[in-house]
């Protein structure tokens, strides 16, 4: 079970835009072999920064308002949000401290 709280299309703005808290929103689908390859460094972050930023992810299969107004094209995708802001964005298989680097941004 993902450490990171799923988020979709009717609670995207109340969990991530209204967050008092950064977020990062991981954009993925369960047949994306990178979405796959990318979920326990995903996991691992969530669980290092538990009370400082919330990880959330949206599965695009399942929601499709969310990705389309951030223009999602390809998976996995990470926006990062602080104030409700869209502040960075990291796209594909990217490495563990790449994403750590950018959320220490959110701090």
């Amino acid at each position: 079970m993902s450490k990171a709280k799923e988020v979709n299309d009717s609670n995207f703005e109340a969990e991530v835009l209204k967050s008092d808290k950064p977020v990062l929103v991981d954009f993925w689908a369960p047949w994306c072999g990178p979405c796959k390859a990318i979920a326990p460094a995903i996991d691992e972050l969530a669980a290092e920064y538990g009370g400082q930023i919330k990880i959330t992810k949206c599965n695009v299969d399942e929601n499709s308002a969310t990705p389309g107004k951030y223009g999602i094209k390809a998976i996995p995708t990470l926006l990062f949000f602080k104030g409700g802001d869209l502040v960075d964005q990291l796209r594909g298989l990217v490495a563990k401290n790449k994403i750590d680097e950018s959320l220490k941004k959110l701090l």
